[in-house]
């Protein structure tokens, strides 16, 4: 089992800059392949980046591409989200997931594990 909690979310103004953090319980972060997803108020929980265990792969949903960039620090057990260049198309609830083995992936169905999500705002 592993438990995921995420945070630093909030309100920003378009244009800023959040960084959120997702750290795991348990001693095998190393194993699980990451990803970060979003939901907005009446829409699908949708794809946002994705990380592989060893960093070596990442995968970004073209929207993001060039503003936002995910990372992890195993020794931590944690992952990131840093997102820059913020657009108020990008509110929503952000979720981690997390996946034992494998590269990386892109959709909710093929992770195991997720949070309980970070709301980020981001006015016009």
């Amino acid at each position: 089992q592993v438990q995921l909690v995420e945070s630093g979310g909030g309100l920003v103004q378009a244009g800023g800059s959040l960084r959120l953090s997702c750290t795991a319980s348990g001693r095998t972060f190393s194993s699980y392949a990451m990803g970060w997803f979003r939901q907005a108020p009446g829409k699908d929980r949708e794809f946002v980046a994705a990380i592989s265990r060893g960093a070596r792969s990442t995968y970004y949903t073209d929207s993001v591409k060039g503003r936002f960039t995910i990372s992890r620090d195993n020794a931590k057990n944690t992952v990131y989200l840093q997102m820059n260049s913020l657009k108020p198309e990008d509110t929503a609830v952000y979720y981690c997931a997390a996946r034992d083995g494998g590269p990386y992936y892109i959709r909710p169905g093929e992770y195991d594990y997720w949070g309980q999500g970070t709301q980020v705002t981001v006015s016009s």
